[in-house]
């Protein structure tokens, strides 16, 4: 099973976390963990390459799939309407993929 915590602090998106695989297919045809899998790296993608944010990424495909990302306090009111709006789209994609695969994916959004 997946297990992803988005985290929030103070009205916005501050980091998330990913953990497992959603194991509802075989290798190569999972249609949870390649949707989860495509929404996360894009988020990060938009955060860094779009934004230009300076985004804390650790990751360990190989010990059971693990994606932790933090988000940088951020000063520029520009770049915070921007990333708020990546990080609300990635959460409601999130919940999406949760509501549809509740067997397959646990979501915790943390305030």
């Amino acid at each position: 099973m997946i297990k992803a915590t988005i985290h929030h602090f103070k009205g916005h998106v501050s980091g998330f976390t990913i953990t497992g695989h959603a194991d509802a297919g075989e290798y190569g045809q999972d249609i949870v963990c390649s949707a989860v899998s495509v929404l996360s790296i894009t988020t990060v993608n938009g955060l860094q390459e779009v934004i230009g944010l300076d985004v804390n990424v650790d990751s360990d495909e190989q010990n059971g799939g693990y994606l932790s990302v933090e988000i940088p306090v951020i000063a520029n009111s520009t770049q915070q309407l921007q990333s708020d709006a990546v990080l609300k789209t990635f959460e409601n994609g999130m919940a999406d993929i949760a509501s549809s695969y509740q067997d397959y994916i646990k979501l915790n959004v943390k305030n």
